[in-house]
């Protein structure tokens, strides 16, 4: 049996994983972001109560192992943030560590038991809060060691000038300007409907009168649409993916995802009859699906 961990600012999930199609939720608690010490008194009590004694020990992360150094930056738990915090979690639960953020945790749960099952390069999509994606090459993470592949959505490729649409280079977290998160994730989609029409509407509002068609939100989502099918399509003519499972709060509009799907494969080199970009399928939680097929795989035996 692996424990798993899934790491977020507030919750830690817990599970108890004997194989990737049998993981087990054990329920959460709350995060000690600031206190390392409690953090790993967290983390020995629920190993002490565990069904069994685990084999090791599985960790989702919402943050970025360096693999140069080791070094993790964990910007929502600060006692995380600057410590080799494998070799420092191994010394001080005294059991064998893996590690990974919780997108590559997403993209390896949807390629293991998810919509990218039976394919060969599975990308992952969040589309939520931010825009971010995890890379599964024949079953195994690209970032095995961690790193920063498959984060798409930094760098300056935001197109400014859409049809007869003129965006400002919308600053980015990341300290970059005309990143695909500032302008496409669901507070990206805001900031669209907010230049075009100088209101405040929720991405889920925004979304739903799309649906509705209602001509504003049309013309958001048609402008959202065109940002990112074509980075997407590139991304997709680079890898060459089997399928693009997305998660994240946007996810949840199946239309919305199929009209995205729509428009990437109007933009690929290959002609795909099948969709391609499709909503993420794992039923139970990805980082905790992540994290144990990751567990099971290095940590067994």
């Amino acid at each position: 049996m692996i424990l798993c961990f899934d790491i977020g600012g507030t919750a830690i999930k817990i599970a108890e994983a004997f194989s990737p199609e049998d993981i087990r939720p054990q329920g959460r608690v709350p995060t000690p972001a600031n206190d390392y010490p409690a953090f790993v008194a967290v983390l020995r009590a629920t190993i002490g109560g565990a069904s069994e004694p685990p084999k090791g020990v599985a960790f989702s992360i919402a943050g970025v192992i360096d693999p140069d150094t080791g070094r993790a930056t964990v910007a929502n738990i600060p006692c995380l943030s600057g410590r080799t915090l494998q070799s420092n979690l191994e010394r001080d639960l005294g059991l064998r560590v893996v590690l990974a953020n919780d997108a590559d945790c997403f993209a390896l749960a949807e390629a293991t038991v998810g919509a990218g099952r039976g394919h060969e390069v599975v990308f992952g999509i969040i589309l939520g809060t931010g825009v971010g994606g995890g890379l599964v090459v024949r079953g195994e993470l690209i970032n095995r060691d961690g790193g920063f592949a498959g984060e798409w959505g930094h760098g300056p490729v935001a197109q400014r000038l859409v049809g007869d649409v003129v965006l400002p280079a919308f600053p980015c977290g990341c300290g970059q300007t005309g990143c695909l998160d500032a302008v496409c994730s669901a507070r990206g989609m805001e900031k669209l409907h907010a230049h075009l029409y100088g209101e405040t509407v929720d991405s889920v509002a925004i979304v739903r009168g799309w649906e509705a068609g209602e001509p504003r939100a049309g013309r958001t989502v048609g402008l959202w649409l065109d940002l990112l099918s074509g980075p997407l399509a590139m991304i997709e003519n680079l890898l060459g993916a089997g399928i693009m499972a997305v998660g994240g709060g946007l996810s949840n509009s199946a239309p919305l995802v199929g009209a995205l799907d729509a428009a990437v494969r109007q933009r690929i080199l290959r002609r795909i009859a099948r969709p391609l970009v499709v909503p993420a399928q794992c039923a139970i939680e990805p980082g905790l699906v992540g994290a144990a097929v990751l567990g099971l795989g290095r940590l067994s035996g």
